[in-house]
């Protein structure tokens, strides 16, 4: 097991004069499990494939524990990767399969037989041993993945988005399996994701990143409740956070006909004339006042319930809006309700760069 650090890592492809990977500075510590996430083409698997030495570092450095490995050959970095698609070879056996490394590195038969049926009981995989991938079903597949990887003993676990094959149903056990084993397992793993509720119920710390550019990297709890900026308020969390471009009049601004005082540590960051202010939908309550909203569309969970609609909040036009409704009697489809909201659990942004300031 190691820790990984990204030391300002930049990577740039070729034709293109803006980074993939844009100076990215990543401590990753021993045992960890994080979870690299954000849009199609923000850099995450790019990220991933430059550690994993299938991308060059343009400049910048990695590091394996204290092992610089920029310019090492992917077999010289002691890592294991799960792709999208399993990268199973076909005319071989699961057992094969997951055995197949441990081959080349010219391994005694009886050691690689040991491992794997170690690694077999410990996935469920003991019964198909014999069998070939295509007889297996997507999940079986994404497990023999999986102990392919386990069975060389890395010193970091690489994931991109190893899920994304399987129906919704299978994401959710299997993402909670992966989660319990790389705690048993204790070795570092690196994971990459475009879900966002796939990266808050994994990681221990998930880093975002927008357009090659790291954003911000804490714990899930933390994103959720402090996201640095615009980008993550609105990206992690699902629905997504409420965002609205309001003015600020006398140290406050209005959400409606409700004043939302600017906290007094935040009065002197704010040098503009308006602010970006974020509300949760599950921090907006339908009530028999407060701010009126047209609804539209009508989301039942069955554990919960969802509204989307329209409300003006600053100014003349109506904004799109979503909150959380009772899911016992959840109101209909163009019918008007009451938004009320503490002013506590708003955040409030820099119109002008999306920082965060309160």
């Amino acid at each position: 097991m190691a820790s990984v650090t990204f030391d300002k890592a930049v990577c740039l492809f070729p034709g293109s004069s803006t980074p993939a990977v844009d100076s990215l500075d990543l401590e990753i510590e021993d045992g960890e499990f994080l979870v690299l996430v954000g849009p199609s083409g923000c850099g995450k698997s790019t990220s991933l494939r430059l550690l994993a030495g299938l991308e060059e570092v343009h400049s910048g450095r990695i590091l394996i524990g204290d092992r610089d490995v920029t310019a090492q050959d992917p077999k010289e970095r002691d890592i294991a990767m799960v792709f999208q698609n399993y990268a199973l070879y076909p005319h071989m056996s699961v057992a094969e399969n997951m055995g197949f490394a441990l081959k080349l590195a010219k391994h005694p038969k009886s050691e690689i037989r040991e491992r794997v049926v170690e690694v077999a009981k410990m996935l469920d995989l003991e019964p198909f041993l014999d069998r070939k991938p295509k007889a297996l079903s997507g999940g079986q597949r994404q497990r023999v993945a999986m102990g392919r990887a386990i069975v060389r003993q890395p010193q970091v676990f690489l994931m991109d988005e190893p899920l994304s094959n399987l129906d919704a149903k299978l994401r959710v056990q299997t993402r909670t399996q992966i989660a319990q084993l790389q705690r048993r397992l204790n070795t570092t793993t690196v994971y990459v994701t475009h879900d966002q509720v796939e990266a808050m119920t994994m990681g221990d710390r998930v880093a975002v990143l927008d357009k090659g550019v790291l954003q911000q990297c804490a714990s899930p709890r933390v994103l959720y409740n402090k996201p640095a900026n615009v980008f993550v308020a609105g990206f992690m969390g699902s629905p997504a956070m409420n965002l609205f471009r309001l003015p600020v009049i006398d140290r406050c601004v209005m959400l409606g006909d409700t004043r939302v005082p600017v906290p007094r540590d935040v009065v002197g960051q704010v040098t503009e004339s308006e602010v970006t202010l974020g509300i949760r939908p599950e921090h907006l309550e339908i009530s028999s006042e407060g701010i009126p909203m047209d609804v539209d569309v009508v989301e039942e969970l069955g554990s919960e319930a969802y509204v989307y609609g329209r409300a003006v909040v600053g100014g003349r036009e109506q904004q799109q809006i979503v909150a959380r409704s009772d899911w016992r009697s959840p109101p209909q489809k163009g019918e008007r309700v009451y938004l009320r909201f503490d002013p506590e659990r708003v955040h409030i942004f820099k119109a002008s760069d999306g920082a965060r300031i309160g």
